[in-house]
């Protein structure tokens, strides 16, 4: 994994997703008009937590978030999704 000089703030984790499947289980080959965003990834870095409360979260975990959870950013050539740690769902 790449290190990255991004650095979220408070309680944001950036999160790199995964990319997107281009074959279903069967064989058929998915165009790129109806792939869907994937909701999985890895966290490339975490912020700080808030004053009362600590990340729960680390560098290097796979994680599951919502469809529509972070914002997304492109940096250097790689797109990540920055988000709360809130809008997480569970660790894989």
């Amino acid at each position: 994994m790449m290190e990255v000089k991004i650095k979220p703030l408070s309680d944001r984790v950036l999160v790199q997703p995964d990319p997107a499947e281009t074959k279903t289980s069967s064989g058929i080959i998915i165009p790129d008009t109806a792939k869907e965003k994937p909701q999985k990834g890895t966290i490339v870095a975490v912020g700080t937590g808030k004053k009362n409360e600590r990340m729960t979260l680390k560098e290097g975990d796979r994680v599951l978030y919502g469809k529509y959870s972070g914002t997304e950013l492109k940096w250097e050539g790689e797109e990540y999704l920055i988000m709360r740690e809130s809008d997480v769902i569970a660790v894989i």
